[in-house]
């Protein structure tokens, strides 16, 4: 799938370092995720490799060859009875965030999703991520949770929207 000014791709393993920075960026100025500690690559290629090992969706968008933002969906939870039921992640670099990327990685990775067969897609995402919370319901999620004050980071509590869409 591509656009005009983006092409989505699978995961290769050169695109680690890239990935790499971009979530690091988020791990240190946002609570887009509630890591504290930036992984390094090791940890982000075994995340990445465990992946594309399972055949779920990783794919990454690119611009004349640069690589501006990822997604992927795995997993919810290990148990067997989550199974069909996957979690999105989408991180766009900071220089390229509303430009419409995230849409484009959004509708890719739940395209995929459904052709690897999961059922269920969610989106766990920091309650004070607006534009997060708009691009899922852009794409047919709805907040079926709300949990405040889950996670704790940059010393204050933040809560966690939960957001579904059957695939």
């Amino acid at each position: 799938m591509s656009d005009p000014e983006f092409t989505i791709r699978d995961f290769a393993w050169g695109d680690v370092p890239r990935i790499t920075a971009i979530y690091a960026h988020y791990v240190r100025t946002s609570v887009a995720t509630f890591d504290t500690d930036v992984p390094g690559e090791p940890e982000i290629a075994a995340k990445w490799g465990h992946m594309v090992e399972l055949g779920h969706p990783a794919l990454v968008a690119e611009r004349d060859g640069e690589l501006l933002g990822y997604a992927y969906a795995s997993f919810y939870r290990p148990r067997a009875g989550y199974r069909f039921t996957c979690e999105d992640t989408v991180y766009i670099a900071p220089e390229m965030v509303g430009r419409g990327l995230g849409s484009t990685l959004l509708g890719a990775v739940i395209e995929r999703a459904r052709a690897f067969g999961f059922k269920q897609m969610l989106g766990v995402i920091a309650d004070e991520i607006e534009p997060s919370i708009k691009l899922h319901a852009k794409h047919g999620f709805e907040i079926v949770a709300r949990q405040p004050n889950l996670g704790f980071k940059f010393d204050r509590w933040v809560g966690i929207v939960h957001m579904q869409k059957a695939l």
